[in-house]
């Protein structure tokens, strides 16, 4: 796929995010649907995280310099570690949509990138800056649709309505 039909989803993208968090009362935005599961406050806490230390941060690499070991991470454990429930959830949404900007504005400066070169991953194989590119886009629509079935699971639960007039979900 065109790199550059990527960098302008994931700028659309920004506006979808800031759409499906803006406004959210603080109620709404720690509910989960289930004790195991992220509640938006934690969602948005793992998006501002991955967009500085995984996605920009590894297709940055792999473009200057795919020789060099990746920075290790672990998105699971930050969630406890990074303390995700106890942030200011305004605050969060703010510094995501600011990442993402330094992100597209980034992207967007790139001067003939190398999108196929590659970084040997002892597990992985070849990894691709143009890999990294998609799976960028890819890891914004699986948090998109987990957004919504979310905002629709906190929807169903709170409206105390069928909502079998909406439609099969």
């Amino acid at each position: 796929m065109n790199p550059q039909h990527i960098i302008r989803e994931l700028s659309k993208n920004s506006a979808i995010f800031k759409g499906l968090f803006k406004d959210t009362e603080k109620s709404a935005y720690l509910w989960k649907s289930n004790p195991n599961k992220w509640c938006l406050l934690e969602i948005l806490c793992h998006l501002y995280d991955e967009e500085r230390e995984d996605f920009r941060t590894r297709t940055k690499q792999v473009l200057e310099n795919p020789e060099l070991s990746l920075p290790p991470f672990d998105p699971v454990k930050w969630v406890k570690e990074r303390n995700y429930i106890e942030q200011n959830y305004n605050e969060m949404l703010d510094k995501f949509i600011n990442e993402r900007q330094q992100s597209i504005d980034w992207l967007q400066s790139l001067k003939n990138p190398q999108w196929n070169n590659k970084y040997q991953h002892t597990k992985l194989g070849a990894l691709s800056a143009n890999m990294f590119l998609a799976n960028w886009l890819a890891h914004d629509y699986l948090h998109i649709r987990q957004l919504i079935n979310l905002k629709y699971s906190y929807h169903k639960q709170f409206s105390r309505e069928s909502l079998v007039y909406a439609g099969n979900w």
